[in-house]
């Protein structure tokens, strides 16, 4: 194939691949996807149980003691959506929640203490909360009146905080809240992955407390939802809804080169005898390690990863089919947070009466399954566990210069909101604008079942 015959190539079918191929699609571009895999997900498959021990034990039996093997879909990186986070609202812009059904996640919890406790969902819970004192409880909701009655253009509710050049720790002493109170806020609310962000200006921390409010708000229990069936639905959903537009999807399909012109750009992708022509290729960095004899891609970190299959709900938690539960650094002497993410039956990813769990942190030292342990502790009995260590790699440049638009690897957060930033980056270098999404009426969002 010598003639053009996409805009754009896309390149594997993971979650950020999927939506800015469907963002493209519904922008009236003609895309071809392209996965070297022959199931849809990419890293963030969602594989049955069989698929899962051909995976990490190939060629010993699959248990016959846990359920059938088509009852499972368990996410190789799973990750829970914030109700009226910025990834339900792509989906919603693309329309590709009419292909799927969301269910809540029961609880978010976070350790403080040697123990875990709930993030209050209600008033009434904060009250009970064992997470502060009395006094703190005060402090707290002083803090929390002041972020929800704040507004840019009347004054009178800034009480002489400037969020724009306040560093968030200073905020935070301005309320005379504790370490741990800040920990709790910062981590489980926030959302932020260590706490470089005290010294980064208040806004950024104020407008996620917000998303995380706000997310509550819609649902209640928790500001979390996730696909029934897993997030391999995800990509399938776009599958369909790039069908509609005219886009391809190819799986099984080998990536043998990328091909660049005299000049270096783009030109086109080569599987075997056949090359197609594109203006611009977008995919993960997995494609991109060489690219014309040179690296496109570079190393950040280590992720270490435990699928925990388990026969009872996480100790502690009121026997939730599903939480979110965030270890911040400090509570257990680390640099990096410490997710654990459950789902369960509810979500049909596994039979009644079984429990998927997965542990996930940043590689600090030469053992990196040794630094789970904090999480494992809490999990009781674990009936079976699947460990991987995967290296994070980002692009070397915008690719700008040379129409290549390199995504990022995912992190070990159980949320998509660092998702949804590489999102915003990819489609601000490949279009020069910002990603702007058509508002959504209240009726529109995610079909969730309570």
């Amino acid at each position: 194939m010598d003639e053009k015959y996409a805009d754009a190539v896309i390149l594997g079918t993971g979650v950020t691949e999927c939506v800015l191929s469907a963002l493209l699609s519904v922008e009236g571009k003609k895309v071809l996807h392209i996965d070297r895999n022959d199931y849809y997900g990419a890293e963030c498959a969602s594989l049955s149980l069989s698929q899962l021990y051909n995976k990490f034990r190939p060629g010993q039996p699959v248990p016959s003691d846990i359920g059938r093997d088509r009852d499972y879909a368990i996410d190789m990186i799973p990750k829970f959506m914030m109700a009226n986070g910025e990834i339900v609202n792509m989906l919603v812009h693309t329309d590709v929640t009419r292909y799927l059904e969301f269910k809540q996640i029961a609880a978010s919890y976070v350790y403080r203490d040697k123990r875990i406790a709930k993030v209050p969902s209600t008033e009434m819970e904060a009250v009970r909360s064992p997470l502060m004192g009395l006094f703190e409880k005060r402090r707290a909701k002083r803090f929390f009146e002041f972020l929800q009655s704040w507004r840019d253009n009347d004054p009178k509710t800034h009480q002489n905080i400037d969020l724009d050049s306040w560093p968030m720790e200073k905020v935070f002493t301005q309320f005379g809240l504790e370490p741990g109170t800040r920990d709790f806020i910062g981590h489980a609310m926030a959302l932020h992955l260590d706490d470089a962000y005290l010294q980064r200006p208040a806004r950024e921390t104020y407008e996620r407390i917000l998303l995380y409010m706000s997310s509550m708000a819609r649902y209640g229990k928790s500001p979390y939802i996730y696909p029934l069936y897993g997030l391999g639905e995800l990509p399938q959903g776009f599958a369909r809804l790039s069908a509609i537009y005219g886009g391809t999807y190819m799986l099984d399909k080998p990536v043998d080169e990328i091909v660049v012109d005299e000049s270096g750009k783009f030109a086109g992708v080569r599987s075997g005898e056949e090359t197609v022509k594109a203006d611009i290729v977008v995919g993960d960095p997995s494609y991109f390690r060489q690219v014309a004899g040179k690296p496109r891609v570079r190393e950040t970190e280590k992720v270490v990863r435990a699928i925990c299959i388990l026969k009872h709900p996480i100790p502690n938690t009121d026997n939730s089919d599903s939480v979110q539960l965030i270890i911040p650094q400090n509570q257990v002497g680390r640099k990096h947070d410490i997710y654990i993410a459950e789902v369960s039956s509810t979500h049909n990813v596994c039979p009644r009466d079984i429990y998927i769990v997965q542990v996930s942190t940043v590689v600090e030292t030469d053992k990196p399954e040794l630094e789970l342990r904090p999480g494992f502790d809490l999990l009781g009995p674990i009936h079976d566990k699947f460990v991987t260590i995967t290296t994070l790699e980002e692009p070397l440049d915008s690719g700008k210069d040379d129409n290549m638009f390199i995504t990022r690897s995912y992190d070990p957060t159980s949320h998509f909101e660092t998702v949804v930033e590489d999102i915003h980056d990819v489609w601000r270098r490949m279009t020069g604008q910002p990603l702007v999404l058509k508002k959504r009426e209240e009726s529109e969002g995610a079909q969730v079942q309570a």
